[in-house]
């Protein structure tokens, strides 16, 4: 779990499960809640049980003062972390990554807007892949169907210059606020109607235009 709007959100409402691990590149504040009330145990990993294994945190002083000499908490270096052959050793693992936009294809850009570098690509290549060969593993990218200014993420191309940070070859989930599609093994014109179907109601129709012109 990283940091922002969409992990904290997914942390919140994972108060009814029980039993949860975590293996992360990074976690922040919202995990706290959950291992006090004993949602967050570790207790079915089957690498480093009972422990939260990541990278880095950021967050709170109160977040710091849980860390500060606390054996659950495993520290250790990003080739562990984001090593996809360990990473798919614990069963069930859910990888959830966010998108600066998604095309119809199902290409995920997490990293440019355009051709101007926004972040780092991170661990989502390493955490999607990961989850897609754990057991019963599931690979999410979950973010809003539109920007703050009304813009669709959901686009008929990428922007001039953007990078492709998960291939449509290794994309499984997408998720939005108007629900979950699975595009794996799914053809292109198949693909596409399943994004369109959970982009914002606005931009359905012209999403509707531009793909039967791309994939006619």
């Amino acid at each position: 779990m990283g940091i922002g709007g969409i992990p904290n959100v997914v942390l919140h409402n994972l108060k009814n499960h029980k039993n949860l691990g975590i293996h992360t590149e990074m976690f922040s504040d919202g995990i706290l809640p959950l291992v006090k009330s004993g949602v967050i145990t570790g207790a079915n990993k089957e690498i480093k049980t009972g422990k939260l294994v990541t990278c880095f945190a950021i967050g709170s002083p109160e977040l710091y003062d849980f860390i500060d000499d606390n054996p659950s908490v495993h520290f250790k270096e990003a080739a562990y972390t984001n090593d996809t052959a360990i990473i798919r050793k614990n069963p069930k693992v859910t990888a959830i990554n966010s998108a600066i936009e998604i095309d119809l294809t199902g290409q995920v850009c997490a990293d440019t807007i355009g051709k101007f570098q926004f972040s780092g690509v991170g661990g989502q290549m390493d955490f999607i892949r990961g989850a897609a060969l754990s057991e019963g593993g599931k690979p999410i990218i979950a973010m809003p169907s539109i920007t703050k200014n009304g813009i669709s993420k959901i686009v008929p191309f990428l922007k001039e210059g953007a990078g492709v940070t998960t291939t449509r070859a290794h994309v499984h989930y997408i998720a939005t606020e108007y629900g979950v599609v699975n595009l794996y093994g799914k053809n292109l014109k198949q693909r596409a109607k399943e994004l369109i179907s959970i982009s914002h109601p606005d931009h359905r129709e012209q999403l509707e235009i531009d793909s039967f012109s791309h994939f006619r």
